[in-house]
């Protein structure tokens, strides 16, 4: 499933707020939905049941888990394959090169 966009999640909360109001076609203003009791001066403070950060971390680890679009078996053997022969282009090289350096160094530098 694609993720929304910011239009779609606009429209969706706008839609919960007229079921929220009644069906009330019009939208409430945002400082007609904040509590009387909680006034600007004072820190709204969030409390929360212990362990409740973990609950709410696995949920949208496994929420945004389900947004990722996997690779196919095929994209998945390519890309191994991609890797695999750089990994041994580069190791070629390395290893090349430190013979190289290996004789220079014992014949030049030390000999």
């Amino acid at each position: 499933m694609a993720k929304q966009t910011r239009a779609q999640r606009r429209a969706r909360r706008a839609e919960q707020e007229r079921q929220q109001n009644g069906g009330d076609a019009r939208p409430v203003p945002r400082q007609a939905q904040v509590p009387a009791s909680v006034s600007s001066a004072e820190p709204v403070v969030d409390r929360r049941l212990p362990g409740s950060g973990v609950r709410r971390f696995i949920a949208e680890s496994i929420a945004e888990l389900k947004k990722v679009e996997w690779p196919t078996q095929q994209q998945l053997i390519q890309g191994t394959a991609v890797v695999l022969i750089a990994c041994i282009i580069v190791g070629t090289y390395l290893w090349l090169a430190d013979l190289a350096f290996k004789r220079l160094v014992q014949n030049v530098l030390l000999g």
